[in-house]
C-alpha cells in the first residue's frame, strides 16, 4: 500500500503559478503511475496530468499543455505539478493518485490510491 499527501494549493490570481506536490509514504512509487487529477465544484473529477514513475512517460489534458508540467523525484518519493498561467476555469481541489496498472491511464477508477486533496482557486 501506499499513502498520498498533496500540498502547495491556496489562492492566485489569474496568471500566476503554483506548484503542488504529493509525497508517497508507507511504500515507494517505484511500481505506481501517478496521475493528478481535479474536480470542479458540481463538475465530474478529470485527469489534469499523469507519469509512468520508472519509465517517465508523461500525460496531459490539452487545456493543460504548454502550461503545466508533472515531473518525479524518485529519491524523495515525490510527484509534482508545476502550473503556470493559471485560469479561473483551473479552480477545483486537485487530487494526486496511483495506480498498479502497466500502462499509463487517464481514468479515475483505475487507480486505486488517492491523497485527501488540496484546493487551487484562481481569481480572476
Amino acid at each position: 500500500q501506499v499513502q498520498l499527501v498533496e500540498s502547495g494549493g491556496g489562492v492566485v490570481q489569474a496568471g500566476g503559478s503554483l506548484r503542488l506536490s504529493c509525497v508517497a509514504s508507507g511504500r515507494t512509487l517505484r511500481s505506481y503511475g501517478v496521475g493528478w487529477f481535479r474536480q470542479a465544484l458540481g463538475k465530474e473529477r478529470e485527469i489534469v496530468a499523469a507519469i509512468s514513475w520508472t519509465g517517465g512517460r508523461t500525460y496531459y489534458r490539452d487545456s493543460a499543455k504548454g502550461r503545466f508540467t508533472i515531473s518525479r523525484d524518485t529519491a524523495k518519493n515525490t510527484v509534482y505539478l508545476q502550473m503556470n498561467s493559471l485560469r479561473p476555469e483551473d479552480t477545483a481541489v486537485y487530487y494526486c493518485a496511483a495506480s498498479t496498472e502497466r500502462s499509463l491511464t487517464t481514468r479515475p477508477h483505475e487507480y486505486g490510491y488517492w491523497g485527501q486533496g488540496t484546493q487551487v482557486t484562481v481569481s480572476s
